[in-house]
């Protein structure tokens, strides 16, 4: 019998007790007394009825009683003076006064419905002097999902499924004939696994000949075992990295030698090695839990298919067993518990390909396993996993177009995936697709409820989501955290270091990139702090070098050149940020990567824009949106042409993000209501452009998702509303939002409205009659600009507005 109570399960068969899926400590008395609490909800227990029932003939004291209530209380997390458990009733006993629910046990031999009679044989036992009956476990019918998932669109109760559960044959050849049956009842009662939930899975040997079956039953395996909120699989950058370490090729076969080798280093708990054998025309599928350290044997499974088209329904069955040894509850592994086929695809070759283009990615990049992951499609087109990693893949070549249409797809085809699955291609679409980043975030939050180990939720929030809504503490939680549950995760460094950086936390920034260097982590974006924090902190020898580094460092330079030329922007040096723009946007072009060179593009009419050539700005306007329509692209374009003075095509460019990203997040609370209020002001509105910058308020100090692609767009609204204020004549109210762009140079980072805000700032204390703080304010703008380029008419204006200013100081 299970009993639930709360979020807890307790199951008697297994004598241990589960919160949210997860095995709670308990002492056996303790649990004793729990048990029967359950078996007789809202009934006064005597003390001496629990302690006879407990510690039948042994003498006890009540004080021992005593004890067991309070380590229940404590597991529990009740409250003696205001219980939701347990109520104690003065001088006589305790009373369970939580509301119980019953499930009674299957019926062995319950199997799926849909179950074909060939598949999942189990194998005759091995001869052994004690034999072992039928599997006596009594598994629940499906229990109630995990109730943090329940709620979510994202989860699918698989309602009358019932797994067919199967003996464990080969525990008795590990145990002693002398007094087995008493340790196989124990064993078989205990999970094979306590605390430590890590494991490494090995390559799998496959025997029978048939290449399509190399490398796919582990990653049908991955697939299963990932379902899980409870076990961790050791990741492949952490495998890769440790095989780094131990002087050995990255992309060297995990032998289950290898593999345990890996597991005794990463500290885990146990290695799983599979193999796939031919018997006649039949298949079969063995399974081994090793401990790492000790070598001991903890579980062996094997399964027959009698086809091959059979075998990952056979590889699903052996997963959902396993996950049950190493000590996940029942409710959890049927809650999340999508059959192989159904979570990846029916298809060994499509399987195949999906797992050849993981492989391959990690041994050539990401554009060389473009084409098995198409492959993958291609053979079943209802393969979302599939879809979802292709999205990923063309994203990771700057093919944004391509990424969205396979993320779409992914989605569209979300129902043949796993619930694991489904999180990463539900997020994957609402921020990509959609751009809707609040329902991003809902999403992220009940996926690392759900599974608290996995990377992606707390990557996609501290590496863009938090950060488009300025939650920067926040997304260093996320990222921190990160690097704590998967510290071979390159990027998780990089995301503590990037909103470190917001956050004006330079040596934290400084310190988190050294621990990443000291692990050989080598990604581009760390060229990227590396050449913020140089820029920052004005070491212009330490950014040299980082332009000098990116050169050597594939996916870096593009990065870079967008920094270099906007520093170069921020000092008036416009000449140098043409030429450095120039060379990388051909660059972009020449390697097929229009969306990107649109951007890159679309942030030189920007800063052309900002320094007061009109022309040029609407000539780059132009070019940007010749390359690529793409949203972060067209709003740069749009910007320039707002801020030159054709508020036209600026209108017509909102409009058209207002109807192609209704859901948009930074297309609704960034860019929309700048534009229109730029326009409003070229129009001489200003107290509209207020108005409309409203929507902006509760993410204004976030950085639009067009800062992560083309570098530009932070605090642009905040910018703005300074502007509006100026033409008002409300120079206090201007040089409030001024200060804002000024107070945050970590999040405004290289953007050429970081130094003009000092100009601005300047003029909006001369509004407000503060002439000392005009005075210093533009002389730390025209020191910024001690190396402009002279023929700027923004240079010659401002020298003269200084100049009125000392003359009236004097």
């Amino acid at each position: 019998m299970v009993y639930l109570f709360e979020k807890f399960e307790l199951d008697d068969s297994g004598f241990c007790l589960f919160h949210e899926g997860r095995r709670v400590p308990l002492e056996p008395r303790a649990l004793r007394v729990l048990l029967l609490f359950v078996q007789n909800p809202g009934k006064l227990l005597q003390k001496d009825f629990i302690l006879e029932s407990v510690w039948k003939a042994t003498f006890v004291e009540e004080s021992t009683l005593t004890r067991a209530i309070t380590i229940l209380r404590k597991q529990l997390g009740d409250d003696s003076r205001a219980p939701t458990y347990i109520e104690t009733v003065p001088t006589l006993g305790y009373r369970f006064i939580a509301k119980v629910e019953t499930l009674s046990a299957a019926e062995p031999g319950e199997t799926h419905p849909d179950a074909k009679p060939s598949v999942n044989q189990t194998l005759e036992p091995l001869p052994h002097p004690l034999t072992l009956e039928a599997d006596q476990d009594r598994f629940p019918p499906f229990a109630k999902v995990n109730e943090v998932l329940t709620p979510n669109p994202l989860s699918r109760k698989h309602e009358g499924r019932s797994v067919k559960w199967r003996n464990w044959y080969l525990l008795a050849v590990l145990l002693p004939v002398a007094g087995g049956a008493e340790l196989w009842i124990h064993f078989h009662h205990q999970p094979i696994l306590e605390e430590k939930k890590a494991v490494v899975l090995s390559d799998f040997e496959n025997s029978t000949g048939d290449a399509v079956f190399d490398g796919t039953l582990r990653e049908g395996l991955t697939v299963q075992l990932e379902q899980s909120p409870v076990l961790s699989l050791i990741s492949e950058p952490r495998i890769r990295n440790t095989l780094r370490m131990m002087s050995r090729n990255p992309e060297t076969r995990l032998t289950p030698v290898l593999a345990r080798e890996i597991c005794q280093r990463t500290d885990s708990a146990a290695m799983l090695d599979g193999s796939i054998a031919s018997l006649g025309s039949q298949y079969v599928i063995t399974l081994h839990a090793t401990n790492c350290n000790t070598g001991e044997v903890l579980y062996t499974e094997q399964v027959q298919a009698a086809r091959k088209e059979d075998v990952l329904h056979a590889l699903s069955t052996v997963a959902s067993n396993l996950r049950s040894r190493l000590g996940e509850s029942i409710s959890s592994i049927r809650s999340l518990d999508t059959p192989l086929d159904e979570a990846t695809t029916s298809s060994l070759d499509a399987l195949k390909a999906f797992s050849e283009s993981a492989r391959v990615e990690n041994e050539s990049g990401s554009a060389a396993a473009i084409q098995l992951a198409q492959r993958a499609v291609e053979l079943d087109p209802k393969f979302a996993a599939a879809w979802a990693i292709l999205g990923r893949l063309y994203g990771d070549i700057g093919q944004e177009k391509s990424s969205a249409e396979s993320t779409a797809k992914a989605y569209e085809f979300r129902d043949h995936a796993s619930d694991h699955e489904r999180f990463f291609i539900v997020a994957s679409y609402e921020m990509q697709v959609t751009g809707n980043l609040e329902k991003a975030e809902q999403t992220c939050e009940t996926w690392a409820q759900v599974y608290p180990n996995d990377a992606g939720s707390y990557g996609f929030r501290a590496g863009l989501i938090l950060r488009v809504f300025g939650q920067y503490d926040k997304a260093i939680e996320n990222a921190e955290h990160l690097v704590g549950i998967h510290p071979d995760f390159a990027m998780a460094y990089h995301f503590v270091a990037l909103n470190d950086i917001a956050l004006g936390r330079y040596k934290d920034a400084q310190r988190i990139g050294e621990r990443a260097s000291a692990r050989n982590f080598k990604i581009p974006y760390y060229a990227l702090d590396q050449f913020r924090l140089a820029s920052l902190t004005g070491d212009e020898a330490a950014m040299q070098r980082v332009v000098t580094m990116a050169a050597k460092m594939p996916g870096s330079e593009d990065m870079i050149a967008g920094q270099q030329a906007s520093s170069f922007a921020s000092h008036g040096q416009l000449e140098k940020a043409r030429a450095v723009s120039a060379g990388a946007i051909t660059f972009m072009v020449q390697s097929g990567r229009r969306e990107a060179a649109a951007r890159a593009e679309s942030g030189s009419a920007l800063r052309e824009a900002f320094l007061g050539n009109r022309d040029q700005a609407k000539r780059l306007a132009l070019a940007a949106l010749s390359l690529s329509k793409g949203r972060d692209a067209q709003y740069g374009a749009a910007f320039a042409f707002a801020l030159s003075g054709d508020s036209i095509k600026a209108e017509a460019l909102a409009s058209d993000l207002e109807k192609r990203f209704p859901e948009d997040t930074s297309v609704r609370f960034h860019y929309v209501p700048t534009l229109r209020a730029l326009v409003a002001l070229d129009r001489h509105d200003a107290t509209k452009a207020i108005e409309l910058l409203q929507a902006n308020i509760p993410y204004e100090l976030g950085s639009p998702q067009s800062s992560f692609s083309g570098f530009y767009g932070v605090l642009y609204p905040v910018y703005v509303r300074g502007m509006a204020y100026l033409m008002m004549h409300r120079g206090n109210d201007a040089s409030t939002e001024f200060r804002k762009v000024l107070d945050h140079p970590g999040i405004v980072a290289n953007d050429p409205i970081g130094a003009l805000a000092h100009l601005e700032l300047g003029r909006a204390y001369v509004q407000s009659g503060n002439s000392v703080g005009a005075q210093a304010a533009y002389k730390d703008f025209l020191a910024l600009w001690n190396a402009a380029d002279q023929d700027l008419p923004l240079l010659k204006q401002s020298r003269l507005e200084f100049a009125r200013i000392e003359d009236r100081n004097h």
